[in-house]
């Protein structure tokens, strides 16, 4: 079967970090599809240092394409930027009911663990877990209310990143490629849920 898959979000929907073009989540997306037999196209809509007060604007950007899957990666850059709550779950809540109204399958990686990046002082890392499942939490349950899929809810890849540093970037903030790799794992089951939902429909 045929995808159009579209990928919106920050720049870890962008690729920031990766060495290659061919190492950013949008490439790694497509070659686990491909390894599952779907002939996949895909467009990046995604916009370094977005917040989810961004996805209107990228939504509508994509929508004219007409994807059949879309993949929203959302959230660091609102707990960076102290965001009100309330404001970015509604703005992702509207992005995934604007998508489905369209007819795409829609899946979302909230927001990561920023306690697991290097830079975080040791004293702010429990402040800054507990403000990331707040906003995990309430993104996941929006994102189900708008009848889209949530992926790595058990956060598989923010626990590898805690562990493992050369999963980021020499910015210390971004994924480097192997970064990118694990990110793409963990999201690749619910994608293909995705897919063959859409397939079937």
């Amino acid at each position: 079967m045929s995808i159009k898959l579209a990928v919106l979000g920050d720049s870890i929907a962008w690729g920031q970090g990766a060495a290659r073009e061919r190492d950013r989540l949008g490439p790694r997306l497509v070659e686990g599809l491909t390894t599952h037999g779907y002939d996949v196209t895909s467009r990046v809509f995604a916009v370094p240092g977005a917040r989810s007060s961004g996805l209107a604007a990228q939504v509508a950007s994509c929508l004219p394409w007409g994807p059949d899957l879309a993949v929203v990666v959302i959230g660091a850059n609102d707990l960076t930027h102290l965001e009100p709550l309330d404001g970015a779950v509604e703005a992702l809540a509207q992005a995934v009911r604007r998508l489905r109204a369209a007819g795409a399958e829609v899946v979302v990686a909230p927001a990561p663990d920023l306690s697991a990046v290097p830079h975080v002082p040791a004293f702010l890392r429990d402040a800054v877990r507990a403000a990331g499942e707040e906003l995990r939490t309430r993104q996941a349950s929006a994102v189900r209310r708008e009848q889209g899929r949530v992926a790595d809810e058990d956060q598989r890849a923010s626990r590898a990143f805690a562990v493992d540093r050369t999963l980021f970037s020499a910015d210390r903030f971004h994924p480097s490629s192997a970064g990118y790799a694990v990110i793409a794992d963990s999201l690749l089951p619910t994608v293909l849920v995705a897919a063959r939902a859409r397939e079937a429909a």
